[in-house]
């Protein structure tokens, strides 16, 4: 494990200055880098935490604040009031604009000494699990892990076409992950899922995880589910080993 330290940087995108959450490594050297997207709640203290788990791994990690036009500092737990509010600003969200900001965050990156600019990928939860799936579409993110996005295959934010039907654009390898007992995400849209990344040759898996519910990978969460969420770990740290790292 490796040493590490934080800090709170700025990105610039277009219309906006993201604050980001930036962990990486204390030693000197050239790095893979993640981009870490948040849940409707926030770069709060579960997304932070995931950003220090990857540095001390062995890569930078970095996690915009992807609410920053409307809420900048936004920052919340889980209650039921917590949903209602992050809700709201995901349905005020434009697919232009997040990936706008993902974009200049891989450039923002690729822009560090400490980065291999061609080793960059990405990872989101709930609704950054939909946004994660966007971003596979963008040059310079070529390994992706999405986490219990909902909505893939019939919606998109601020869009008149569903993001499912952007997977032809998907430039890497992606891994997506769901639970069998997930309210928001029905069987049928998992498997819709699947067939399309079959059906365009996309380099994937599709983990499925019996009993578990929406947000199991998140120990804040009473959805949390310890045996799904270890194994998603170790399917998102081979992925990366591989793709980002070039391990065998």
């Amino acid at each position: 494990m490796q040493d590490i330290k934080t800090s709170w940087v700025k990105v610039s995108s277009r219309d906006v200055q993201l604050d980001a959450y930036l962990a990486e490594p204390t030693e000197d050297g050239n790095f893979p880098a993640i981009v870490v997207i948040q849940e409707i709640f926030g770069v709060n203290s579960h997304i932070r935490d995931v950003a220090e788990r990857f540095a001390r791994l062995g890569y930078v990690a970095i996690a915009p604040a992807i609410y920053q036009r409307q809420a900048p500092g936004f920052e919340t737990g889980y209650t039921a009031e917590d949903v209602k509010i992050g809700r709201e600003y995901k349905n005020n969200t434009q697919a232009t604009e997040l990936l706008s900001d993902i974009g200049a965050t891989v450039r923002y990156l690729q822009g560090l000494p400490t980065v291999r600019a061609e080793a960059i990928g990405s990872i989101g939860f709930c609704f950054g699990g939909h946004v994660a799936y966007l971003t596979a579409t963008l040059p310079g993110i070529t390994a992706v892990a999405s986490f219990y996005g909902a909505g893939i295959p019939d919606w998109c934010p601020g869009g008149d076409r569903p993001t499912l039907t952007y997977t032809a654009d998907i430039q890497g390898v992606i891994y997506t992950f769901f639970g069998t007992e997930d309210a928001s995400i029905p069987p049928d849209h998992v498997a819709a899922i699947e067939a399309a990344l079959q059906n365009h040759h996309i380099p994937h898996k599709v983990f499925r995880y019996e009993g578990a519910q929406h947000g199991f990978f998140c120990d804040q969460r009473d959805s949390y589910n310890a045996e799904a969420a270890a194994d998603a770990w170790e399917q998102v740290q081979y992925l990366y080993a591989h793709a980002l790292k070039g391990e065998s």
